[in-house]
């Protein structure tokens, strides 16, 4: 941490609507990691959302473990989001 700024934190969900019954974290990482975390997203086109808050939560959980039923409302949101920044981009999220 430098000059009081935060350590940029970034976490990665899959969510296979057809295949998994909720989002799981793929990836996660604090400053550099979460740099390259997030420029792949930019790369591969997808959706960034900022939430602080939610990250801070996401960022406990384990590497591969599925999101736990209490964070399913925040969850829908983001994925909501998701969904109209893909409609708005004229992509379709494939399943």
């Amino acid at each position: 941490m430098r000059d009081g700024a935060a350590i940029r934190k970034a976490v990665a969900l899959r969510y296979r609507q057809a295949e998994e019954a909720a989002p799981r974290v793929v990836a996660k990482g604090n400053g550099v990691l979460a740099d390259r975390i997030l420029e792949i997203a930019e790369r591969e086109g997808v959706a960034v959302r900022h939430d602080s808050s939610l990250v801070e939560v996401l960022g406990a959980l384990e590497v591969d473990e599925v999101i736990p039923v209490e964070l399913y409302e925040a969850l829908a949101r983001v994925l909501s989001w998701v969904y109209e920044q893909d409609r708005k981009r004229g992509r379709s999220r494939r399943s």
